[in-house]
C-alpha cells in the first residue's frame, strides 16, 4: 500500500514532479525514475524496481506502524487523511543538504532552492532533462555568492561549510551510519546549519531512524494543542523529549502524518 501523492508532497522530499495526473517523475540518486499507482500498487514505468522499493520503503509494515499510533482524535484524523504515506530512504547527503536550506522556509521555497542548486551545480542525467543534486565537493568549491544566487540567503554559508566538511571526509556520513540515534544526532549537530530539528529530519528521512521526531512550528502547535496543554511555554526540545516516547518506535511516521495533515488542512481552510 502506498499513497504516492502524500508521500511525495508531505515535505520530506522536494524535487518530484507530477508530469501528468498520477504520473510522477524524479531522481533516485542519479537515476531517472517514473512512477504511478495502479490498483493500489506502485508501478515502475521507468527505473530500477529494486531501488524504487528500497527508496519508498515498501518493506515497512504500515499495519504495524499504525498499530503503535495513539488512538486519539488528532492522530486518527491524521491517519485517515494520510493513510499509505511512507517515509522515504533518501540519499543521506542530499537529504541533509536540503534540510540545511529549509530553515525558516516553506515547502515551495525549499523546492525552488533545490532545483536552482541542481541547475547550477548538478550533473546532467543523460537523456532525462534532469540534473542530480550536487555532490558535496561541487558545493564545497562554490562561492557563497553563487549559492546565494540560488535563493539560499544566509543558508549559503552553512551549506558551503558543511559541504566542505563532508567533501574532505571530516564529516563521514557513510561512517556515521553505524552510530546509534543519539550519537548520530550529536555528530550531525556539529555541522554548520544543523540544529536539532534539521538533525532529526536527516535522521528520519536520510538515515532511516524511524523514532526521530522533528519538531517545527506546525508540530509544536499540534503538540501544545492536543498532547501537552500545559506546555504552552515549553521549548521544541522539551516537546520532543516529552512526546516522542508517546509515539513509540515509529514516532517519525506519526510526526509526518500529523505534519502533513495539519499543513494541508490549513491550506484548504484558506481556500
Amino acid at each position: 500500500m502506498i499513497n504516492l501523492r502524500a508521500t511525495l508532497e508531505c515535505g520530506q522530499v522536494f524535487h518530484w514532479t507530477e508530469k501528468e495526473v498520477g504520473l510522477w517523475e524524479g531522481l533516485i540518486g542519479k537515476e531517472l525514475t517514473v512512477l504511478r499507482v495502479e490498483r493500489g500498487q506502485l508501478e515502475v514505468v521507468r527505473g530500477n524496481a529494486t531501488r524504487v522499493a528500497r527508496y519508498f520503503a515498501m518493506d515497512h509494515d504500515l499495519a504495524e506502524v499504525y498499530a503503535g499510533f495513539p488512538q486519539d482524535e488528532t492522530m486518527l484524523a491524521a491517519l485517515d487523511f494520510c493513510r499509505g504515506l511512507r517515509i522515504l530512504r533518501q540519499p543521506a547527503w542530499e537529504c541533509l543538504a536540503t534540510f540545511i536550506t529549509s530553515s525558516m522556509k516553506q515547502v515551495v521555497h525549499i523546492r525552488q532552492m533545490s532545483f536552482a542548486l541542481r541547475e547550477l551545480f548538478g550533473r546532467a542525467v543523460p537523456g532525462s532533462g534532469w540534473r542530480a543534486y550536487p555532490e558535496p565537493a561541487r558545493l564545497a568549491g562554490a562561492s557563497e555568492n553563487e549559492l546565494r544566487a540560488c535563493g539560499l540567503g544566509y543558508r549559503a554559508k552553512n551549506l558551503q561549510a558543511t559541504a566542505q566538511r563532508v567533501a574532505s571526509g571530516e564529516a563521514d556520513l557513510v561512517g556515521w551510519e553505524v552510530l546509534d540515534d543519539d550519537d548520530l544526532r550529536e555528530a550531525l549537530c556539529t555541522l554548520p546549519g544543523v540544529g536539532r530539528k534539521v538533525a532529526n529530519c536527516a535522521l528520519l528521512f536520510g538515515f532511516g531512524r524511524l523514532s526521530a521526531f522533528p519538531v517545527d512550528t506546525w508540530i509544536a502547535r499540534i503538540m501544545r494543542r492536543s498532547y501537552w496543554r500545559g506546555g504552552q511555554k515549553s521549548t521544541p526540545l522539551a516537546l520532543e523529549r516529552r512526546l516522542a516516547s508517546r509515539f513509540g518506535p515509529h514516532a517519525g511516521y506519526a510526526q509526518q502524518y500529523l505534519f502533513h495533515h495539519a499543513r494541508m488542512t490549513a491550506r484548504r481552510a484558506r481556500g
